[in-house]
């Protein structure tokens, strides 16, 4: 299934279905939020004639570098842009559109970015904190793990991570910066350890490195904003496909599209509606898309990846 993918960056999740919930109009303009290696942005490439035009959005360098080399065989037919995805609308203004026909968000970090010891992303490596997608971005991850006090840490591990060690973690933290600043991924991972009692079924930092990645790149609030504009920019119906890949981005996901997909809004008590509320979406996947067992024996990683597809109305 996964044969002919040409992908040396990293191997795109869900690519066939996200490619044929997404393009539905071959001359159409569709923008992807998150370029990363370029692997869904090609499949798009390829859905699309010689009439179609894809922008893509990406706020990290070395992807759009990457992408560069790889994409610019389709000329004109495709562009990109340095931005953070939340500013989608503003991209699409400089590119000269109002209203397009589909758009694509595959939501988190890339296996690049997590692959690459110097960024910081895992817990894998030992090296110095940072995981931000943007390297231009003021707050690291060592701003969140040396600078934030205790109650706020722990409430981003808690709520980001869904880490139940969270107040012990946040508490071992500021005992530990308080003789001396935490400059790495691997005295992170060990102030992590000694929270835990026992073993773990998977890795004990795997849960706050989440979380503080989260919140070093604000990807929550990003996420919430960008589905709200990726609405409004979309023609009658074009599609939005939101790629997720833990269980908060989902949530987010899957609720945003049912209060966009119904018609009254007023409290269940009252007889008569009276907000005027019209749906803006039809969902398109009741249920999430999930990958079958040949992608993920291909790729592992793909395992906690959801699809879930929307169609603006008219």
């Amino acid at each position: 299934m996964f044969e002919d993918i040409e992908c040396e960056y990293h191997i795109p999740v869900l690519y066939r279905e996200t490619i044929e919930n997404l393009v539905k109009n071959e001359g159409g303009v569709y923008l992807d939020c998150t370029l990363g290696g370029g692997g869904h942005s090609e499949g798009i490439l390829k859905a699309l004639s010689e009439k179609g035009k894809l922008i893509s959005i990406d706020q990290d360098q070395q992807a759009l570098d990457f992408a560069g080399e790889r994409l610019g065989k389709y000329g004109k037919k495709w562009e990109s842009y340095k931005d953070n995805f939340e500013n989608l609308d503003t991209v699409l203004y400089l590119a000269g559109y109002d209203k397009i026909d589909g758009i694509l968000m595959d939501i988190g970090v890339s296996s690049t970015q997590l692959d690459d010891p110097e960024r910081g992303f895992s817990y894998r490596f030992d090296t110095k904190l940072d995981m931000r997608m943007n390297k231009n971005a003021k707050v690291s991850a060592y701003e969140v793990v040396n600078q934030y006090e205790e109650g706020r840490l722990s409430k981003i591990i808690y709520d980001y991570g869904e880490e139940r060690h969270a107040r012990k973690i946040a508490r071992l933290i500021c005992e530990i910066r308080a003789e001396k600043p935490i400059e790495t991924t691997g005295d992170l991972v060990e102030i992590i350890k000694r929270a835990y009692k026992g073993k773990s079924p998977k890795h004990p930092a795997m849960k706050t490195f989440q979380a503080i990645r989260i919140e070093v790149n604000r990807e929550l609030d990003v996420l919430e904003r960008s589905i709200d504009k990726a609405i409004n920019a979309l023609k009658p119906g074009g599609r939005l496909a939101i790629i997720t890949f833990h269980s908060l981005e989902d949530r987010m996901v899957k609720n945003k599209f049912k209060e966009m997909s119904v018609d009254c809004i007023c409290p269940p008590e009252l007889p008569v509606c009276r907000c005027d509320n019209k749906a803006k979406v039809k969902i398109i996947t009741r249920k999430p898309i999930t990958p079958k067992d040949d992608e993920l024996k291909f790729n592992k990683r793909a395992r906690s990846s959801k699809l879930r597809v929307v169609e603006r109305l008219g």
